[in-house]
């Protein structure tokens, strides 16, 4: 078994309310979700109006799959055109 984590830093400029922030990543969640079947949660600056981190953890019995999942929804988070993705971690457990 194998389990790929990544953690991707959210800029989101122009947004002036928590409640604003905490509606675009709950959409990005959510799509995350349904789209990749990837496991999903905001885990830091929760209380920060402009940035988000979200975690994200794929199982898989493949390395070229997790890999392919993970290259998948970067490519999707890059293209949404709600906020900027800064820092990204990820790494692959055995």
């Amino acid at each position: 078994m194998l389990v790929g984590v990544m953690k991707a830093q959210m800029f989101l400029p122009g947004v002036s309310s928590l409640k604003e922030k905490r509606h675009i990543v709950k959409a990005v969640i959510g799509r995350l979700q349904s789209r990749f079947n990837v496991s999903v949660s905001e885990v830091e600056h929760q209380d920060s109006h402009t940035s988000a981190v979200l975690g994200m953890a794929v199982v898989s019995n493949e390395r070229a799959f997790i890999d392919q999942q993970l290259d998948a929804i970067l490519h999707f988070m890059r293209n949404d055109g709600r906020f900027y993705l800064g820092e990204v971690e990820r790494e692959i457990f055995s």
